[in-house]
């Protein structure tokens, strides 16, 4: 483990690319305040499956809690988690938490989840935890059958899942409740499209989390730099709904993890 100063840091990102821009902007605030070069770019791996990752090529990287918790069990020693944001609105309550939000169309006659039965899902990946693990959790803790929807398809991304419910390919989904309402910022009719109808969590806020190799003198230093955003990336969050960093830590997601496991442990999947 290293305690100089890297030169350049390699930064994906395994998250919804309508905030790819915020990412770009973390990065660029790197830049300016620890004078190293960055290299930021939307990965279009899986994260348990990016090669880059697996051969520890990458530094730093903004990905869901899920995979970065699963990932974790198997390596515990490659990547800690940094600093997760805080969003503004109220329903976050000053806390780096989200919710998975279950949307129907705004024609749509259902109002409550028991009437999703037999209806047609998507999902953006079953590795997702809002999109997939944290519903999943609910209908299994609630009783309801593995088969409860009648079709189930997978959509590729929050973004194709939020539009196949707008434009009514399906009758439901469950989204990240960040990207909804950055969808919702980027296109505002969406939000006129969509309800809706339940809320899942709150759950631990995605991280960017940080490879140990580059030790821990530098790794205090960037939690810090990201805790104490400078001007510009101040007045960029606060454009996107964000309220500032909080540090979060590697423990913080294992409930994710056990979650997860469980249902594989007793063969729930709602995958038909």
């Amino acid at each position: 483990m290293s305690n100089s100063m890297p030169h350049s840091l390699q930064i994906a990102s395994y998250l919804a690319p309508n905030l790819m821009s915020l990412y770009a902007a973390v990065g660029q605030h790197l830049e300016r305040a620890l004078k190293v070069k960055t290299q930021i770019w939307q990965s279009e791996f899986d994260p348990l499956e990016d090669p880059k990752l697996l051969h520890d090529q990458i530094d730093l990287a903004f990905v869901c809690g899920l995979p970065f918790a699963r990932h974790t069990q198997v390596m515990p020693d490659q990547f800690v988690a940094i600093a997760a944001p805080v969003m503004q609105a109220e329903r976050y309550q000053n806390r780096p938490v989200y919710f998975s939000d279950v949307i129907v169309s705004a024609t749509s006659e259902l109002t409550l989840l028991d009437q999703l039965a037999g209806k047609a899902f998507c999902y953006n990946d079953p590795g997702s935890n809002s999109g997939y693990n944290l519903l999943r959790d609910r209908l299994m803790q609630s009783g309801y059958p593995s088969h409860f929807f009648g079709k189930v398809i997978q959509s590729g991304s929050h973004q194709h899942s939020i539009a196949w419910v707008a434009e009514g390919k399906v009758d439901c989904a469950a989204i990240d409740s960040t990207v909804l309402e950055q969808e919702f910022r980027n296109s505002p009719e969406r939000s006129l499209q969509l309800r809706i109808i339940e809320s899942i969590g709150p759950c631990p806020m995605p991280p960017l989390v940080a490879a140990q190799r580059l030790g821990n003198t530098f790794l205090d230093q960037l939690q810090s730099v990201l805790l104490n955003p400078d001007a510009e990336l101040q007045s960029y969050i606060q454009q996107v709904g964000i309220r500032r960093f909080a540090a979060v830590k590697s423990e913080d997601y294992e409930a994710i993890a056990h979650m997860y496991n469980a249902a594989l442990e007793v063969g729930y999947e709602i995958i038909c």
